[in-house]
């Protein structure tokens, strides 16, 4: 399934640098003048709940086990980089992936014909993986 691309909102082209809308721009010249614009940018985050397929603590450490069969989109697998920021020190995020060498869904091909993998983007984004074949015995 093809990810739908973003809408771009559309600029307004008579719009100085800077400013979204002419409209934005009047307001300040004319009225808001002793504002700031565009002067501070607010981080914020948007409440979801994640319920980990496994759960175990090994050596003080308590790790999730995330079994993958395989990623379906985009939002699927940006959310785990995202869940990690909100764990405490001692939780791990790992994938167990059924098959960790298959492509990532809407991976490009490159230079060579290949394809991202899961285990690549694991290993990029800094998550221990396994699978079944080389999951650790003190796991079992």
């Amino acid at each position: 399934m093809a990810r739908k691309k973003r809408r771009v909102r559309p600029r307004d082209p008579k719009a100085p640098k800077g400013f979204d809308s002419l409209w934005e721009y009047n307001l300040y010249e004319e009225t808001l003048k002793s504002w700031k614009h565009h002067a501070e940018c607010i981080d914020y985050i948007i409440e979801k709940s994640y319920e980990p397929d496994f759960v175990k603590v090994i050596d003080g450490k308590t790790i999730l086990l995330e079994a993958k069969g395989r990623f379906w989109d985009y939002p699927e697998y940006s959310k785990y980089v995202w869940l990690r920021k909100a764990l405490k020190k001692n939780v791990e995020l790992v994938f167990l992936f059924q098959k960790p060498f298959s492509p990532m869904p809407g991976a490009r091909v490159r230079r060579d014909g290949t394809k991202r993998t899961h285990a690549e983007w694991a290993e990029k984004n800094n998550f221990l993986w396994y699978s079944e074949d080389t999951l650790p015995e003190e796991w079992k």
